[in-house]
């Protein structure tokens, strides 16, 4: 994610040319409102407790009104009990709820008070009433479910689009659904992970599961989404988008009169490009021509992009940038975008998972270091723009202390990629070369940790990386 909007232009360090680390802290503070931290829910804790559910399977179908706007259908979700441990119950994320809560009167789906995202008519399970500022469901089983067998949950699901210019919102006659679809909670030797929604960074943390999605909407309509779609006709005036997606965290998907153009990298990897009426051509020729080179410099650098096809969704008033898994909402004027940086993302949270709400800096630290040496902007003296407000901060903390410390948020973008050029003079550019590809091999469709990162990275020298991590505010 790239926090600042695009009309700040000497803002954002996402393109080469600008000075690389200036931040305007009180444009930060002014993006949106954190919340506060908030533990895991209790539950089976031990060696037995793998992350779990996994190998989850998810089929969808939905019809829109006509604009896109307001979405109904069904989900059903199947699921493997990954730890040695019986499952008694499953979560849902609801994260479409995270800004409005538990909705307020006249909101989306009035009349009444409701939240944008609804699930009613839940099978495989009984449910409770929605927690954590209505952004998890639990779902308990009819039985225990054992070790390495498979159940399933469905539900109606109602998603009406908030009215506001925001990943998951509108703009103008486009809408952006991500974080729209209900996903699986993960449990692991914490717990639940239940951590609460933040409007300004991530708290999204997922295993992989499998897509299948039919959306139902208006001809007038182009509707990219995650993973490799196609269309056939639909009812009169309609037509169906059919989306196959695999070894994927979320699934996400826009809808609007866009123009579209499709390229194939040198690599094989189909970029298509949606834009929308009022967008800059040359801010949207120079994205696609950045997407091509980086899909393929990344899967050079940190293993081949396993998804074939993705989607920019460019439009001119989006704040910034936002990945998904194979599709990435762009702000885009004429100097372009975020967009090398929100396809860093495509391994460094997509492909490599993490926790965002516990270690923000392992995908947004990262994908901003591979920013940075796509344009191979100079990072010698990079700490000079750094402003670090409190020796004790550290840069491996988590949602929960950014939440409180807005104005330091920025170092995951600041320090963190200095932190990552620092390690490679350190190793020396070919060893840190191997340790990224390798670390992305060994964490491949998994998740990554500090602690992980770590271990692989000491194990590339004979030094004693302890005071490098430390000096580096790396706990």
């Amino acid at each position: 994610m790239s926090l600042l909007g695009t009309s700040s232009s000497d803002a954002w360090p996402l393109r080469a040319g600008r000075r690389p680390f200036v931040v305007l802290l009180a444009l930060i503070l002014t993006v949106g409102t954190l919340v506060s931290d908030a533990v895991a829910a209790a539950g089976p804790t031990g060696s037995g407790a793998a992350s779990t559910p996994d190998r989850a399977r998810y089929d969808v179908a939905l019809r829109s009104d006509a604009d896109g706007g307001h979405w109904t259908g069904r989900q059903r979700v199947s699921f493997r009990n990954a730890s040695d441990r019986p499952l008694r119950e499953v979560y849902l994320r609801l994260w479409g709820n995270g800004e409005d809560g538990c909705g307020t009167p006249g909101g989306p789906g009035a009349p009444g008070v409701s939240s944008p995202v609804v699930v009613s008519g839940v099978r495989g399970g009984t449910a409770d009433p929605l927690t954590v500022n209505c952004t998890a469901l639990r779902i308990a089983l009819p039985k225990p479910l054992a070790h390495g067998k498979r159940a399933s949950v469905a539900f109606d699901v109602s998603i009406t689009v908030p009215d506001r210019n925001a990943r998951f919102g509108r703009e103008g006659a486009v809408r952006f659904l991500g974080n729209a679809l209900p996903v699986l909670a993960v449990h692991d030797e914490r717990g639940w992970h239940l951590d609460p929604y933040v409007a300004v960074g991530e708290s999204f943390y997922a295993l992989t599961g499998d897509f299948r999605v039919r959306l139902d909407h208006p001809s007038g309509l182009k509707v990219p989404a995650t993973g490799r779609t196609w269309t056939r006709p639909g009812g009169p005036g309609r037509t169906v988008t059919l989306s196959v997606a695999e070894r994927v965290r979320d699934f996400a998907w826009a809808a609007g009169p866009f123009r579209t153009a499709t390229q194939t990298s040198h690599g094989g990897v189909r970029v298509r490009a949606y834009w929308a009426p009022g967008t800059s051509a040359a801010g949207v020729r120079l994205s696609r021509e950045e997407a091509v080179a980086a899909i393929d410099r990344f899967g050079r650098e940190f293993g081949r992009y396993p998804y074939g096809e993705v989607d920019l969704v460019m439009t001119s008033g989006f704040g910034g940038g936002m990945e998904y898994p194979g599709l990435v909402l762009l702000g885009t004027t004429e100097e372009g975008g975020a967009v090398v940086h929100e396809l860093a993302h495509q391994w460094w949270y997509g492909i490599v998972g993490n926790d965002e709400y516990a270690s923000p800096w392992l995908d947004e630290s990262f994908a901003q270091y591979a920013n940075f040496r796509f344009y191979g902007l100079e990072t010698d003296d990079c700490w000079s723009d750094v402003y670090w407000p409190d020796d004790g901060t550290e840069l491996t903390a988590s949602m929960g202390y950014w939440s409180q410390h807005r104005g330091e948020y920025h170092l995951v973008y600041t320090a963190g990629p200095c932190a990552l050029f620092d390690l490679e003079r350190t190793l020396g550019p070919g060893a840190m070369a191997r340790l990224l590809k390798g670390y992305a091999r060994d964490h491949w469709f998994g998740v990554s940790t500090t602690e992980d990162f770590k271990r692989a990275a000491q194990s590339m020298t004979d030094g004693d990386l302890g005071p490098f991590w430390e000096s580096h505010h790396i706990g």
